[in-house]
């Protein structure tokens, strides 16, 4: 069985998810515009190759990739396992600001609401827009400015759904690790997605979040492997942690990128498999926008990479050493 398509579990659940799994984000257009077959086809290539995990917000597109992942989950009818995420509501808006979502949908602005009231309200808004009667994981989201609310509020309502079975799996799929750090400290998630924190660029998940999660028995899930596209594209232009990367950033990309270049290494394969070195990760998530994206992406993250490829990086002080 090919690497991507091998299948582990989340601790604490019965639940198995795939190595690889489809990040939703670009669904709702994020950075640029995704057409509704692409949106289609992808979702349908993604099962085609095995791929069982899914993971979406409402965030993305205003619920249009909810709609989007939910009409593809109903076409393929094969077994699947669905993440969403819980802290912001979709209210009724007239001219909401899109951010970085080009396929948003312009008649719902998402509000921040970590009451118990609002995480129930947005749980159950995204089962009918994904079209499921219970999600698998539901992940507190960008809790980094609501800290006591996601330990005192938000984890007992999702803890309450969990279970009435609406839910089977509590986490919390955030951007940095001191606020994922201190929300795992006094609650007792099953699982915690952090995305950029353990890339090329960047190794900060290991310090403290890893060696946390592996004592609390929670799952990692790493997401933001291209620290937003540097690391697939490391040209002006290209986006670093959801903003305009730095001629610094570049510059570090693209010696990375080098380096492995000598040894016929290709970054996109180094960026997507790096991850997999610490034991605490159980899976990558891709956000491809496309049926030939995610075909890279895949190939990427099924290539055979030299074993000591890791050593060499840390040896040219590239990237941090291994810390387990």
């Amino acid at each position: 069985m090919a690497r991507h398509s091998e299948k582990v579990k989340i601790k604490r659940t019965g639940l198995e998810i795939t190595r690889l799994g489809l990040g939703t984000a670009p669904l709702g257009g994020l950075f640029n515009s995704v057409k509704e077959s692409d949106s289609d086809e992808l979702i349908a290539t993604a099962f085609e190759q095995g791929i069982n995990f899914f993971d979406t917000a409402p965030l993305y597109g205003h619920g249009r990739a909810e709609i989007r992942l939910g009409r593809g989950l109903r076409a393929a009818g094969k077994p699947f396992v669905l993440s969403t995420k819980v802290g912001r509501v979709l209210n009724a808006a007239k001219d909401p600001d899109i951010g970085w979502f080009a396929d948003a949908d312009k008649s719902l602005e998402p509000i921040y609401d970590y009451s118990a009231d609002g995480i129930k309200r947005s749980i159950e808004e995204s089962l009918k827009r994904l079209g499921v009667d219970h999600i698998d994981i539901a992940l507190m989201h960008d809790a980094d400015d609501h800290i006591p609310e996601a330990i005192n509020k938000v984890f007992p309502a999702l803890a309450e759904l969990r279970s009435q079975g609406v839910i089977n799996a509590v986490g919390m799929g955030m951007n940095w690790c001191a606020p994922s750090i201190a929300i795992m400290k006094d609650t007792d998630l099953d699982i915690a997605l952090i995305a950029g924190r353990f890339s090329l660029l960047d190794q900060d998940a290991q310090n403290e979040l890893f060696p946390l999660a592996i004592a609390r028995n929670a799952s990692i899930i790493i997401g933001g492997v291209y620290n937003s596209g540097v690391l697939a594209n490391p040209n002006p232009g290209a986006m670093y942690n959801y903003l305009p990367a730095s001629d610094e950033i570049i510059a570090r990309a693209r010696k990375i990128g080098a380096f492995l270049a000598e040894r016929n290494v290709s970054l996109t394969a180094a960026a997507l498999q790096f991850p997999l070195r610490h034991p605490a990760v159980t899976t990558v998530l891709t956000g491809s926008r496309s049926k030939a994206e995610l075909l890279a992406n895949i190939a990427d993250y099924d290539s055979t990479l030299p074993p000591s490829i890791w050593s060499e990086l840390e040896a040219a002080g590239l990237v941090q050493p291994l810390k387990v």
